[in-house]
């Protein structure tokens, strides 16, 4: 597949289920909305930015809407995000998170198991601790310690279905756009995408959650149960500050889906909050570091998806994904809607 650098059409909204969906151009102005507003990644998000919602209408803080908001997806029973996530290729759901508030405080929790709320955990690590990161059996302690429960080690039907299925071959290999769900409400064909391979295969399975609150501070969350079948003890960008998930009260916020290793390598959240302070737009932004990322991997840029949404101080959004399929959710005083990201693919 070589590079395909398209013009896009502006695409008229449609009005589904309460909701729209919007495209827009390559050099279109940024979508600006007044505080509050919290946008998230994916179609997921819109569920996500109801309960972030619940707590910004009514004047609550973007910490907090970041929180509860990606609670919401860590609840949801599926082979996604938490507990009922597919497990890495050992049989075990490792869930790693992270969060930031507007004044630089952020904490984090990696390689988590049987926690239902790993988002809750590293806020707690933030406001508890003298430290950023816990990770595995370390980070469950702290957990217990904080009032947590214990769940269940056992696998979620669907993802032991999955899992079994896997166990067939044992390969991984990254798949684009995975974490897209098909839609209950009937969404126009263009932008359907399935949210499991036709072999039943999972992969990369993130929400993160950006927010601006009524007292004009900024916020962010990630949560994750990482790449479906990875080797065990595998870390991706979200439960890294700076690389996943990073936050200047002076500029904006910033998280990443997609290919966890890659981002890494450019420091991709961080490095999106740079190009918004050298005043680049929140699309802009998220287009070049995307487009760094491309330039690096060459060819292999083929094969991986990495995407960025960014909010900044003024309550300009906006996204960038290196593949075509990517969404983001939105939701202000105007009502929630679902974007569609520009692309380079």
């Amino acid at each position: 597949m070589g590079i395909n650098r398209r013009h896009f059409i502006n695409l008229t909204s449609l009005s589904v289920a309460g909701f729209s969906i919007k495209g827009f151009a390559n050099n279109a102005k940024p979508n600006k909305t007044n505080k509050p507003i919290v946008i998230s990644t994916w179609d997921a998000g819109l569920n996500a930015n109801k309960g972030a919602w619940a707590v910004l209408s009514t004047g609550g803080a973007a910490l907090d809407a970041v929180e509860k908001g990606v609670m919401v997806t860590e609840d949801e029973k599926n082979c996604c995000v938490g507990l009922g996530a597919n497990p890495d290729r050992d049989g075990f759901v490792t869930l790693d998170a992270s969060i930031m508030d507007h004044e630089f405080n952020c904490g984090s929790v990696g390689f988590l198991e049987r926690i239902k709320h790993p988002i809750s955990v590293a806020r707690k690590v933030m406001e508890k601790t003298p430290h950023v990161m816990l990770v595995g059996e370390g980070a469950q302690q702290f957990a217990l310690s904080q009032g947590f429960t214990l769940e269940s080690g056992e696998l979620s039907d669907d993802a032991k279905k999955e899992y079994l299925n896997w166990l067939k071959k044992s390969t991984y290999k990254p798949i684009i756009n995975i974490e897209r769900k098909q839609s209950t409400t009937q969404l126009d064909a263009k932008f359907q995408a399935p949210t499991k391979l036709s072999n039943g295969e999972w992969n990369h399975d993130t929400i993160g959650m950006v927010a601006l609150d009524a007292h004009g501070n900024l916020s962010g969350s990630c949560t994750t149960s990482g790449a479906g079948f990875k080797l065990r003890g595998r870390l991706g960008d979200s439960p890294i500050i700076g690389a996943g998930l990073y936050v200047d009260n002076e500029v904006g916020a910033v998280v990443a889906t997609g290919q966890g290793e890659d981002v890494i390598r450019v420091a991709g959240a961080s490095a999106v909050v740079e190009q918004m302070r050298q005043g680049k737009s929140p699309q802009e932004a998220c287009k070049f570091v995307v487009e760094r990322i491309r330039r690096i991997k060459k060819e292999k840029a083929n094969d991986i998806q990495v995407c960025f949404i960014a909010l900044n101080k003024n309550g300009e959004h906006g996204s960038y994904a290196l593949h075509k399929g990517f969404n983001y959710a939105v939701h202000s005083n105007d009502g929630a809607s679902l974007v569609e990201a520009p692309f380079i693919y």
